[in-house]
């Protein structure tokens, strides 16, 4: 277990390249398919499929949890969401309604929320197991 303050560098870096690979992310998943689909009773749907949008949650799970894992808790939670709120922001900001800042909105709460509780699991249950292998 580490001991003392950590050095600020360190987290800004990591905070940085989460940022950097959520948008990058975005892009792969995402930010190629701008079409809706429009079916034959007149509804539309898109432009995103389920398992676009999974794949981008998956993909960035991984990186939550490699981060969380070596105790960069608030980096992973501020480098994901600064990621995706800016990518999100720069994929729809061409909306001729205006409502994209309202997705963009609830992508930075939604993110916000889901990564800082998959990385507070992590954090804890590395913090549990680390403990409990003391102890013996």
């Amino acid at each position: 277990m580490r001991k003392g303050l950590r050095k600020p560098a360190p987290d800004l870096l990591v905070t940085l390249v989460l940022a950097g690979v959520a948008a990058a992310l975005w892009a792969a998943w995402l930010g190629w398919d701008q079409h809706r689909d429009v079916h034959p009773d007149g509804s539309t749907t898109g432009p995103y499929e389920a398992w676009q949008v999974i794949g981008l949650g998956l993909t960035l799970l991984v990186a939550v949890g490699l981060a969380a894992f070596r105790e960069y808790v608030v980096a992973s939670v501020i480098g994901v969401t600064a990621g995706l709120t800016v990518a999100s922001f720069y994929d729809w900001s061409d909306d001729s309604t205006g409502l994209f800042g309202v997705g963009v909105g609830l992508i930075m709460m939604g993110s916000l929320a889901a990564t800082g509780i998959v990385s507070f699991l992590i954090a804890s249950a590395k913090r549990n197991s680390v403990l409990r292998g003391a102890g013996h």
